[in-house]
């Protein structure tokens, strides 16, 4: 078995189905010819029918992602573990050009692989294998046996990115921390005052890389799982208070404070609990990390949540489609200097900031990125409204089931 493709097995499970179809039906004509010698082989039932549903009832218990085609591509039928794994996509798999390549030059007996990547509504990479299979009177089918390997792609885009990233992000603390350290063996020495002034500042430094560091993994684990729906419930009130708990730390004896307002008797959505607390974690943070440079104001947060249609959003539209039917909305608001309209479509890129701000110096221009993955994930939606001078507002969507 170690030489042998998943879509070997599964060409050779249906090769036997249709084969014991096909000699089934031939035994019962010849006791029909037998039994009645007027009778008429050649008006029977073609055997193609039959011997297509008896491949598909045992293609159907064979725990993979596994599709029959007609000639020209079409759809004949989807199996349990195709639906379960891929759901709406499998039309525009089926439909892509790589696909549709390899199927036009698709022969009877031969076979191909090729590789796709879906962008829609998020990155999945699918690798195909297309085999034509004869199920009699010169009729045939092809049996496309799919898998999921968007895990290795994003490892792989990861690794790329990482290297990347971190070279260029952890350029500037590491030459401070560099140019720190010569200073201290050279001219300050013998002067304590500076060497405890430095030592400050290369500690700063180091906590900087550190936030990088720790940004880059969850962006990588929220990447890997970005392609699985999540399978639990969340509950909103559960949620807003892992919420209170874990940013009161950032607001004890701080400028900012943190204001909840929320409906009653919300339902639960379908979910990732520890993601959506990360989300307004995230929020929350930039809110109090872009309030911190106005002195002269406290910075005030707003949380609101409320059950809504996508339609009752209103900003700057840079996450996922959403849907038509209701979900949970969680709004973070801040009273803080505001972002000026030609930033907030690029504000989920990756180490975009806004130059001038203080999240600019002390950022790392991951932290929406992230949310924008995880909204992604959950089939959600984002906007952001901002006013200069007046503050932002961050809009989370999230679907409830059905």
């Amino acid at each position: 078995m170690a030489g042998l493709w998943p879509e070997d097995v599964v060409a050779g499970m249906a090769l036997l189905a249709a084969g014991g179809m096909g000699w089934r039906m031939v035994a019962g004509r010849r006791r029909a010819a037998t039994e009645d010698p007027g009778s008429d082989p050649a008006r029977a039932a073609p055997p193609s029918a039959d011997a297509l549903s008896r491949m598909i009832e045992v293609l159907d218990l064979v725990p993979a992602a596994i599709l029959v085609l007609d000639a020209g591509g079409r759809i004949l039928h989807a199996g349990p573990g195709a639906w379960e794994l891929f759901g709406d996509s499998l039309g525009a798999i089926v439909r892509h050009p790589a696909a549709q390549s390899a199927l036009l030059r698709l022969h009877e007996g031969d076979r191909a692989e090729v590789d796709m990547v879906l962008d829609v509504p998020v990155r999945r990479a699918v690798r195909a294998q297309f085999r034509r299979v004869d199920i009699g009177r010169g009729e045939s089918v092809v049996l496309a046996t799919l898998l999921d390997v968007s895990e290795q792609d994003a490892v792989e885009r990861m690794r790329t990115d990482f290297v990347a990233y971190a070279s260029h992000e952890l350029r500037t603390p590491l030459a401070a921390l560099t140019g720190f350290i010569e200073t201290l063996r050279g001219p300050a020495a013998d002067d304590p005052p500076a060497q405890q002034r430095f030592l400050g500042v290369m500690a700063g430094q180091a906590a900087r890389m550190q936030r990088l560091l720790d940004r880059l993994l969850m962006l990588s684990r929220v990447q890997m799982s970005e392609h699985r729906k999540p399978r639990g419930q969340v509950d909103p009130a559960a949620v807003i208070a892992r919420v209170r708990d874990e940013t009161a730390p950032l607001l004890d004896g701080g400028p900012a404070t943190l204001h909840i307002d929320m409906a009653d008797d919300l339902p639960s959505f379908p979910g990732d609990s520890d993601q959506v607390v990360q989300v307004l974690l995230n929020l929350i943070e930039n809110a109090i990390k872009y309030g911190s440079g106005e002195s002269d104001r406290a910075v005030r947060i707003g949380l609101r949540v409320r059950q809504a249609a996508p339609s009752a959003m209103v900003g700057v539209d840079v996450g996922a489609t959403g849907g038509a039917r209701n979900g949970i909305a969680f709004a973070v608001t801040d009273n803080g200097p505001g972002i000026e309209a030609r930033h907030l479509p690029r504000l989920t890129e990756r180490f975009y900031r806004v130059e001038g701000t203080a999240a600019r110096r002390t950022g790392t221009g991951l932290g929406l990125a992230i949310v924008k993955h995880i909204i992604d994930r959950h089939d959600g939606r984002l906007t952001i409204d901002s006013v200069v001078g007046r503050g932002t507002a961050f809009t989370v969507w999230f679907p409830l089931a059905g």
